[in-house]
């Protein structure tokens, strides 16, 4: 299993370009993550906030973490690619704990977020930093070379970007310093902001495809290495139920446009 989980991982690693950014528009179940490799995707990466709300809990780490995992799980297993799973926080698992049940499912990659477990606040760069430093730490005893997507949380909450943009720059450093492999400014949407990051990191760019925001093609000439849909593609789901529950109810065509 080592072998094959460090195989995904070399492939979900390099394929993380600059200028040709890996696209995942992120899945929550075995039904999803099939459609969307079916469509062509080399790779997939989960969205806690789309299984958190299938499973019925609030995001931000609402849900546990035996019930997020297991459907992380469900998605690896469905297809043959590689998965990253978001996994929040990390629960509040000590780092080889965390690596290991990531391992057990067969999770090439994960998320770490930045965000205070519950979302309440930021952790401290210095305690991020070690926390990422024991997680690759932990894949590296284990044998695997998990790819580790370090999530930097400045730019949520209504923040103005030219206003987190050092404390970015600084999370992001740090973080590629302690083992990460790419850097992931949540809900960045300044082009300015973005630009400053992939020339002031060594390391690829997670920057969100977002409604009002840069486009795909405008986010790979800015340099980006990884784009990601968060919830929306739950969101869009969700809203075509809802479209052809209110057409079944008013006795109208519910395949209609």
């Amino acid at each position: 299993m080592t072998s094959e989980l460090n195989d995904l991982a070399t492939r979900l690693r390099d394929l993380h370009t600059p200028g040709t950014p890996l696209l995942l528009p992120n899945v929550w179940d075995a039904g999803t993550a099939t459609v969307v490799v079916e469509a062509g995707y080399p790779a997939l990466a989960t969205a806690s906030a789309s299984i958190a709300a299938m499973l019925g809990y609030p995001d931000h780490e609402g849900a546990p973490v035996d019930e997020m995992l297991a459907a992380a799980g469900r998605v690896i297993r469905a297809v043959q690619v590689p998965v990253t799973v978001d996994a929040e926080a990390g629960y509040g698992l000590p780092a080889g704990d965390l690596v290991e049940r990531l391992i057990a499912i067969g999770a090439a990659g994960c998320n770490l977020e930045d965000s205070a477990i519950g979302g309440k606040g930021l952790v401290s760069v210095g305690d991020q930093a070690k926390r990422i430093a024991d997680v690759r730490s932990a894949a590296t005893e284990a044998g695997v070379d998990l790819v580790i997507n370090a999530r930097v949380d400045v730019f949520t909450g209504g923040a103005q970007p030219a206003d987190v943009l050092d404390e970015a720059l600084e999370r992001g450093t740090r973080y590629l310093e302690a083992g990460a492999d790419c850097i992931y400014p949540i809900m960045v949407a300044s082009e300015d902001a973005i630009s400053a990051l992939v020339s002031g990191l060594a390391g690829p760019i997670n920057a969100n495809c977002l409604p009002g925001g840069p486009s795909l093609g405008r986010l790979a000439e800015l340099g980006v290495a990884r784009v990601s849909f968060g919830p929306m593609p739950y969101i869009t789901a969700l809203d075509a139920v809802k479209r052809m529950a209110g057409r079944i109810l008013a006795h109208e065509d519910p395949y209609g446009s």
